[in-house]
């Protein structure tokens, strides 16, 4: 799979919370995160999606937040992934942010002035948020 995504993520759905317009799906890595997904009631059915379904996740870059000293249970997005910057690579305005949570990299396009405001540096503890919105699943034909 190719894709202009930076974030990336392939796993086994473990959830389905099916509703009239709207579905709720979650997704688990083979290194244990879980990436949860609202997707449109008509795509879940079209992509046969149900428990054990191998699915993938996709998230760009610039949908990442990434927050310092955050607890879970303050934000109301739904993917909080806790971890360590692993990398900054700083452009003219903004910067990437590589963010490694075990075996997974998720990537956030922020600004410079974010960057240096948060103290974000190799190392670091940092959040990367997501809402579940903002996740597009797939699964292999």
């Amino acid at each position: 799979m190719k894709t202009s995504a930076r974030n990336q993520f392939s796993g086994e759905v473990t959830g389905v919370t099916h509703g009239a317009v709207n579905d709720e799906v979650t997704l688990r890595t083979a290194d244990g995160l879980e990436i949860v997904a609202i997707i449109t009631h008509g795509s879940a059915m079209s992509l046969g999606l149900a428990t054990g379904k191998q699915a993938f996740a996709l998230v760009k870059a610039s949908s990442v937040i990434v927050m310092v000293d955050v607890a879970r249970q303050q934000l109301s997005a739904r993917n909080c992934i806790e971890g360590t910057v692993a990398a900054v690579t700083k452009g003219a305005v903004n910067s990437e942010v590589t963010i490694s949570a075990g075996g997974a990299q998720i990537a956030a396009i922020i600004t410079n002035d974010s960057v240096e405001r948060l103290g974000l540096a190799s190392g670091k503890k940092a959040t990367a948020v997501f809402k579940a919105s903002s996740v597009i699943i797939g699964v292999d034909q």
